[in-house]
């Protein structure tokens, strides 16, 4: 029997739906349609209010967007002064973050050490998840395995459909503790079935904090230093909360403006993460590193960098996009005060070890972009880098498997989608519903023994 999804068959059917579904783009100022619901000069539009985070990257003087060094506020906090006093108490800081952006204040001595203890506890998946959801249908992409996981945790729940404010928030909390334990199950099976090498799987340790749970689940020996936990907490700090409008967030909000469920809710964002435009853009820097580093004789020659970043942008080499990944923001302009404070700590911790000279081409091809991207292309626009510029460097340096760099985003980015989710159920009101602008003519009806 033929098949209906079958070579010419599928091509030229797929053919027409292409034919069939063009849009002149010239139609989108015609109508003035703002794509991927940005204007045009790159900012957001205006979709809703939120008391939880505010990425700032320029100011408007005079109806001009004028640059300014970014900040990213978190309930009101500046993310360096949070970064800056848990490390003057030589501390762990993302139970902090999170507690702050899930109810909307720092926590005292007792709020935090409970909070912390609570999260401790709930990392135990139900009897049977790791056979029935993780062992038993492996899946070579993590992601897929974490949303998928989320979404099953809904039929181990005896309140799953109950919207109660405080159920949401112990729902949330379940999550944010046990997403870690998913990931490290999921990869080791990955490894078993896909890569065809040993499986360790380590009983949970309940005295560990989230960064020091995630090294002790993913190393054989369970070992690590506190110079490497503390690196990876102010990653997960860094990368907590951006705001309701980036995609998976904004994914979460429409969701739960729907009225669903939180692991409905909670698995979307997780698979809007998993985009390359979104959450996987730090293993494009590092596929971009590989290939300077294999293609540069010389690392420290300005020159010679700087003559293959120009074949790169004439789209000669590495992935032939023409992009310098890593490079740019939506929003930041002077500085992106992420990169700015994973950079220091990475430099920190890299210096003298063998990876400081990788650190050292990236930081040059940071500093190289504007004046070459001037040159070539003539864009006067101020760049800076982004958090993926150094997020997946420091991935490597901790010895985290480049698979994992997306899932640990989505493990840090679980506090601020329950801190939208919960303003979504208590401010929103109503179901998030854009308008598409439709222009499809009406056809008249051509009989079945008619059609072509």
């Amino acid at each position: 029997m033929p098949s209906f999804i079958s070579g010419a068959n599928i091509t030229d059917l797929c053919g027409k739906l292409a034919d069939n579904t063009a849009i002149d783009p010239k139609l989108y100022e015609k109508y003035h349609v703002k794509r991927g619901l940005r204007n045009s000069d790159g900012t957001g539009v205006m979709a809703g209010i939120t008391n939880i985070c505010n990425v700032h990257g320029y100011v408007m003087n005079e109806g001009e967007r004028e640059p300014i060094p970014g900040q990213l506020i978190y309930r009101g906090y500046n993310i360096n002064d949070l970064v800056a006093n848990v490390e003057e108490d030589d501390r762990f800081g993302y139970e902090e973050t999170a507690f702050l952006l899930l109810f909307g204040h720092l926590p005292n001595v007792k709020e935090l050490k409970t909070f912390s203890s609570y999260i401790s506890v709930k990392r135990d998946l139900p009897n049977g998840f790791v056979e029935d959801m993780i062992l038993k249908a492996p899946s070579k992409n993590i992601m897929n395995k974490l949303a998928r996981s989320v979404l099953a945790l809904y039929s181990y729940d005896d309140e799953c459909e109950n919207k109660g404010l405080e159920n949401e928030m112990r729902t949330a909390v379940s999550l944010i503790a046990k997403l870690p334990v998913i990931m490290a199950n999921a990869y080791q099976v990955k490894r078993r079935v896909f890569d065809n090498q040993s499986m360790i799987m380590h009983p949970i340790n309940y005295e560990e904090n989230t960064a020091q749970c995630i090294l002790s689940l993913l190393r054989p020996d369970r070992q690590y230093t506190k110079d490497e936990a503390q690196m990876l907490d102010r990653l997960l700090m860094l990368q907590a909360e951006h705001g309701g409008g980036n995609n998976s967030t904004f994914t979460c909000r429409v969701l739960t403006s729907s009225g669903t469920d939180p692991y409905s809710a909670y698995s979307s964002a997780i698979c809007s993460l998993k985009g390359p435009r979104h959450g996987g853009a730090n293993l494009q820097v590092i596929n971009m590193l590989d290939n300077f580093k294999a293609n540069i004789k010389n690392w420290e020659d300005e020159g010679e960098v700087a003559d293959y970043m120009r074949k790169t942008i004439r789209k000669e080499t590495n992935d032939h996009s023409g992009l310098i990944y890593g490079m740019g923001h939506a929003v930041y302009t002077i500085s992106d005060p992420r990169a700015v404070i994973l950079k220091k700590k990475a430099f920190e911790l890299a210096k003298g070890r063998e990876i400081e000279a990788e650190f050292r081409l990236l930081e040059t091809i940071e500093r190289l972009t504007p004046e070459i991207f001037l040159e070539m292309k003539g864009n006067t626009k101020t760049m800076c880098a982004n958090v993926d510029m150094y997020s997946g460097l420091v991935y490597r340096m901790l010895g985290i498997p480049e698979e994992l760099f997306t899932p640990l985003f989505a493990i840090a980015r679980m506090a601020g989608w329950a801190a939208h989710r919960m303003e979504e159920i208590l401010t929103g009101g109503r179901i998030i519903r854009p308008a598409y602008k439709a222009i499809a003519k009406e056809k008249e009806y051509i009989k079945l023994e008619e059609r072509e």
